[in-house]
Order: C-alpha cells, then sequence, then structure tokens
C-alpha cells in the first residue's frame, strides 16, 4: 500500500469510531494519531498526557503546544512512575509497569468522559523489538490504529510530512528511564542528571542522542557522521566539563553510534545464546 492508502486506511478505521482519548506523549508516532484523529473525530476526539520524572521538561512543552495547536482538549495528569512497586528496581519489563500506569489512567478518564475507545501510537515497528507495554495494552482493551493501518515508523514520519506537522522529522524521544541498564535503580536524582546531560549536548546542536546512565560513567551515543564534532577539541573540554559538573566522574563516547534501544541489544543477545548452563 502507498502512504496515501495508509492515510485512508487510518482515517477510514478512525471514523468508525464513536469517540476516543488518545495517549498522547508528543512524540512523532501520538502526535501523528492525534491530528488524524482530530481531523476525523474533531471534538469527540481527547489527548491525555501524563506528567512525570520521567519525560523531559522539553517533551511535555512541545506537546502542550501541539495540542493547543490543534486545538484539542489536552489533559494533564500527574504521575510518578517511580511510585510504582517494583519500576524502580527497572526489570527487563519495566515498560510494562509504565504503560499499565498509563492505560489505567486512560481508561479511568475516557471512562468518566464517556469515550468510546482509547488509542496509542504504536507502529508496526513496534511489534518487532522488546515492547513490554503492548501487554499492558492488550490488557486495557487499547488500540493501536497506525498497526491497524499497516503504517511503519518511516510512514509515520512520511506521512506526517505530508499533512505540514512540525514532528516528522523530530529525533525519537522515549522516557528517560531508557537510558538506564536493566536491573540499575531508577531515581529522581538519577533522571534529572541524564536529562541535564542530554539537555547540555542539545545545546551544542546534537539531535538524535542519547546519555546512558552507568553509575559514575556517561556512555555518549550520537550519529557516527557528528562523532567528529563531538571531539572537536573545544566542544569535548566543554561537553567533559558539563557533564562532570552534573555529577558524571567519567565521559565516554559509544564507537557504535547512536541506536534507539540499543540497552535491548543485550536481551536479544541472550535470547540468541539461550540460558548458561
Amino acid at each position: 500500500m502507498t502512504i496515501d492508502d495508509k492515510l485512508a486506511r487510518l482515517r477510514a478505521l478512525l471514523g468508525e469510531i464513536p469517540s476516543a482519548l488518545v495517549a498522547f506523549s508528543g512524540g512523532v508516532d501520538s502526535s501523528f494519531l492525534l491530528r488524524v484523529a482530530r481531523d476525523t473525530l474533531g471534538e469527540r476526539c481527547v489527548a491525555l498526557t501524563t506528567v512525570s520524572p520521567t519525560t523531559p521538561d522539553e517533551d511535555l512543552a512541545d506537546a502542550r503546544a501541539l495540542a493547543a495547536e490543534l486545538g484539542v482538549d489536552h489533559v494533564l495528569i500527574d504521575a510518578n512512575e517511580l511510585d510504582i512497586p517494583g519500576y524502580a528496581e527497572n526489570p527487563t519489563n519495566r515498560c510494562y509497569f509504565c504503560k499499565d500506569n498509563l492505560f489505567t489512567i486512560c481508561v479511568t478518564e475516557a471512562t468518566r468522559r464517556g469515550l468510546a475507545v482509547v488509542l496509542d501510537g504504536a507502529n508496526e515497528d513496534d511489534l518487532h523489538d522488546h515492547r513490554p507495554g503492548l501487554t499492558a495494552a492488550a490488557e486495557k482493551g487499547v488500540r493501536h490504529p497506525l498497526v491497524e493501518a499497516a503504517f511503519s515508523k518511516a510512514d509515520v514520519r512520511a506521512a506526517s510530512h505530508s499533512l505540514g506537522l512540525s514532528t516528522w522529522d523530530r529525533p525519537a524521544s522515549p522516557c528517560l528511564s531508557s537510558r538506564f541498564p536493566y536491573g540499575t535503580r531508577i531515581t529522581a536524582e538519577r533522571l534529572a542528571r541524564v536529562a541535564a546531560a542530554e539537555r547540555a549536548l542539545r545545546r551544542y546542536g546534537f539531535g538524535d542522542l542519547r546519555v546512558r546512565f552507568h553509575d559514575e560513567v556517561a556512555r555518549l551515543e550520537v550519529p557516527v557522521g557528528e562523532m567528529p564534532r563531538l571531539l572537536e577539541p573545544t566542544v569535548r573540554q566543554q561537553v567533559l566539563a558539563t557533564l562532570k559538573e552534573i555529577g558524571f566522574a567519567y565521559v565516554t563516547l559509544d564507537l557504535q553510534g547512536f541506536r534507539s534501544g540499543s540497552l535491548n541489544e543485550t536481551l536479544r543477545r541472550q535470547k540468541h545464546e539461550g540460558p548458561e548452563v
């Protein structure tokens, strides 16, 4: 199917829904879904965003701005995942706890407002990675219209561009907890350190990036093509000074470069190799 075919399919699917609440993070996928849902359902579409220490302040500001631009009723609800039993220990199914909490909030709000269904922005690519949150979605009856309409991430970006959405080329921005290796405890102070470090790197013009937390070590992921700029003496010294001031003792550069979900690589290797005997 072409992008236009998929977009027509998405509109048809949404047109069959009486009303909907969209779990809206402000990222590429949920922004695209919200735009099409707004166009299709009008005032029968509501957006909900949770406010949490795991969400960068910039992402929340962007979500609020886009919802206002679209003229969508935007609900903001405080939700500190660190209060969820088991979440802070950062198990391999951490995202299940987060999404279970999010979708419980969404279903409760949708029920209170008399909205027919909760939608989220999962796309087909998400079905092929470690996504425990999809289990929580299934348990709560959350629908994935982008999956139903066969949208990949690249399709979402292309369709977003065609609709004039400013988010079409926005870098992926999963929650800050994704910067911590599984089993590393997540705290508000550590989340704040990671957020401050990534904010600092963006001031130097790096868009796609991650600061992975390894206790005293900050492991930087930037695209391979941007490594030379990061290693320029002036930039390197400024980044080192800033991250040490933030609280990291050591700063390393990951030579594999930026890649989403790099902390899932150990899970894939363990699955491939099988258990030790």
